[in-house]
């Protein structure tokens, strides 16, 4: 005998169909929220990562630019020291100038020289005197230039022809004012421990 089911079966097929495909829409929703929420989550825990790193770096810097700051102080501080003792060094070293001074010329002046007066001003001296020719002061110059260990870089200021004495005693000789350097110490040494240019 044959059966013949009239239930609508096919609209209860598609109900279920539906019913099946919406919790399927529903799953996936939820499932697309999920990794959207795991997605934010992990994307905000590198966001806070970064911030903490970059706010670890801000402070580093400001520690670092805290520290320049000293060290550019420190470094001022050392050379307004080294200054203050290269000043000391250089008095106790000039309290012996007059010394140099008076050997110096004793050895360099040749003869035929007489020096009338000589003023120190700082490193220079100016030496004026009278010199039986031009000869002669050019002579004291080599002498200041070449051969002194403490004098330096003469310079010959002014020189003319004047008579000294009165009447029969009357001589012409050459007025001459001379200015020369004086080394301190420590530039003797140091040109002492520089080598000699070669010529070439």
């Amino acid at each position: 005998m044959i059966r013949i089911n009239l239930l609508p079966h096919r609209e209860e097929k598609r109900k279920q169909r539906k019913i099946a495909f919406l919790r399927l829409l529903v799953l996936a929703a939820l499932m697309g929220l999920a990794i959207a929420i795991a997605y934010a989550a992990f994307i905000g825990a590198k966001i806070a990562n970064q911030n903490q790193r970059n706010s670890f770096i801000k402070a580093e810097n400001a520690k670092l630019d805290t520290q320049i700051k000293e060290i550019a102080t420190l470094k001022q501080e050392i050379e307004a020291l080294q200054a203050r003792q290269q000043a000391v060094e250089d008095l106790q070293s000039d309290r012996n100038q007059p010394v140099y001074l008076m050997d110096e010329l004793v050895k360099q002046v040749p003869e035929g020289i007489y020096l009338r007066t000589f003023k120190q001003d700082n490193q220079r001296v100016a030496l004026t005197g009278y010199a039986q020719s031009n000869e002669r002061v050019s002579e004291l110059l080599r002498n200041l230039s070449n051969n002194s260990p403490w004098l330096e870089r003469p310079d010959l200021i002014e020189i003319r022809l004047t008579n000294l004495g009165q009447g029969r005693d009357a001589k012409k000789v050459f007025d001459f004012t001379v200015n020369v350097g004086i080394k301190r110490p420590r530039e003797k040494e140091q040109a002492a421990s520089t080598p000699p240019k070669k010529q070439p």
